[in-house]
């Protein structure tokens, strides 16, 4: 049976993504985005964590991170997690994980972004479609 290496994550990026565009067109875009957690210790003191979490995007996606997204934004990124190694200027080796998105969202308001990165409609320029009341009957 085959694995399974997923990750999903919502949050907002810690910088403006680093775009490289590699001698054969190829475009790479790196971000970090934090995710943070908030819960009540047992004290009832209110405690937020956040992790950081290394984005890599390649060719399609990387163009649009470059074209959109900035410090501060929202953003659903869905990839592989990756871990390697390299050596600093010093000459160590450092140990990085990473997540190669294949799947991104941009959240939050459309003005936040730029506007529509698949050039439609804003939606108070759509016509909003009526909804039946069957519609609003689900149970989900």
């Amino acid at each position: 049976m085959a694995g399974v290496n997923k990750a999903i994550l919502i949050g907002n990026l810690g910088r403006d993504p680093e775009i490289r565009h590699l001698e054969d067109g190829t475009v790479k875009a790196s971000f970090s985005i934090a995710t943070s957690k908030a819960y009540t210790d047992r004290t009832g003191e209110k405690i937020t964590k956040t992790e950081w979490h290394n984005i890599v995007l390649w060719r399609g996606l990387a163009t649009i991170a470059e074209r959109y997204l900035q410090k501060g934004k929202q953003v659903y990124i869905e990839g592989e997690i990756t871990n390697r190694s390299y050596e600093d200027k010093s000459g160590n080796t450092r140990y990085i994980s990473e997540i190669v998105g294949d799947k991104m969202v941009l959240l939050g308001n459309r003005n936040d972004v730029g506007g529509d990165p698949y050039g439609g409609t804003t939606r108070s320029q759509e016509k909003a479609a009526p909804v039946s009341p069957a519609e609003d009957e689900l149970p989900f």
